[in-house]
């Protein structure tokens, strides 16, 4: 896979370590766990990932989805796409460094580098060995392997990941929150996205680079992982207001040329993908006689490229990888903004 070259930044991982600045250490409440506040969400959000991903033994082994993403809170992650395969691992710096290869493979494979404050201090989608300093002691892996000639390829190519570049993080232990209280602040978090007109993520590569708490805290919850965005190696990715299951929305658009491709994702309340519904994607989309795209969402079986949310009310998430420039310098996401009801 020859793509163009990068390194940069998104989100993942837990645990207190050495981070880029000195922080004082978390309070605890009687029963020993930590106080979650708004300094500390990004952490304890990371750290309910890390461990839902360490109970597939990502601390140990090179954990490997076979098939896309569960629907519903099956799913370790809020908001995964629907497009690739996802394979973590939870590695442990030495010398303030993780290593990891990307191998040539037919597909698109990328890897992002997540710090325990939940920042994608690295996204690499370049055939190749690593060796990259990161801001914590434990930093989270995440390949994603597209799905664009299949399962069966998308699989082939993450078993061809050299597992014996990886220092498995085997003496990580998940750190102490009441992990029911965590998925309240990130509920409060998610509604409060849910009832924007619009949200779109910066996702800060390292914790000096986040200049607004508020809106990191809400990238988090409702976005836990996503990349930032850089011209034709990064992502970009925006949520839309609430929509009705009852009502037939089109958005039609530009195709955005993208350097990897386009995706367009359903969710429910929580930012779940939805079961029974299928995203819409630039390797198989239908595109109109002027070039331009056509999405649908509710509007029927031969509705030009339609999103059935079988019945839920959602909102939905655009991504583009390796995003153009003309997206990341657009005012709003022209996907979202091109929303009409029928």
């Amino acid at each position: 896979m020859n793509l163009k070259n990068s390194l940069i930044a998104l989100s993942i991982v837990a645990g207190f370590s050495a981070c880029a600045h000195a922080e004082a250490a978390p309070a605890k409440s009687a029963d020993g766990t930590l106080i979650i506040t708004e300094e500390n969400f990004t952490h304890a959000e990371t750290a309910r990932n890390y461990r839902n991903w360490a109970k597939a033994g990502a601390h140990k082994q090179f954990a490997m989805m076979r098939n896309l993403p569960p629907r519903g809170k099956k799913a370790p992650t809020v908001q995964m796409n629907d497009d690739t395969l996802y394979a973590v691992a939870i590695v442990k710096a030495v010398d303030g460094k993780v290593s990891f290869d990307i191998p040539k493979t037919e597909t698109y494979l990328a890897v992002q580098v997540v710090t325990e404050r939940g920042h994608g201090q690295h996204y690499v989608v370049e055939d190749g060995k690593y060796n990259l300093p990161v801001e914590s002691d434990y930093a989270f892996l995440i390949y994603r392997s597209g799905t664009e000639k299949g399962i069966p390829t998308a699989v082939a190519g993450l078993e061809k990941v050299d597992v014996k570049e990886f220092n498995f993080g085997t003496d990580y232990k998940v750190q102490p929150y009441n992990y029911d209280e965590v998925e309240q602040w990130v509920k409060k978090y998610t509604t409060e996205v849910n009832n924007m007109s619009k949200f779109t993520y910066t996702f800060p590569r390292t914790s000096d680079k986040v200049t607004d708490l508020h809106q990191w805290n809400l990238e988090n919850a409702a976005g836990w992982g996503g990349a930032s965005p850089e011209a034709f190696v990064g992502n970009k990715y925006s949520n839309s207001p609430k929509m009705k299951a009852s009502v037939c929305y089109t958005s039609t658009f530009a195709d955005p040329e993208n350097a990897f491709f386009t995706s367009i994702t359903a969710y429910d309340a929580d930012k779940y993908l939805i079961p029974g519904s299928k995203a819409v994607n630039s390797h198989f989309w239908d595109k109109n006689s002027d070039g331009s795209v056509t999405i649908s969402f509710n509007c029927g079986k031969n509705a030009k490229n339609n999103i059935d949310t079988q019945g839920q009310d959602f909102t939905f998430t655009t991504r583009h990888y390796g995003v153009n420039p003309k997206i990341i310098k657009a005012s709003e996401d022209p996907i979202i903004a091109g929303v009409k009801a029928k």
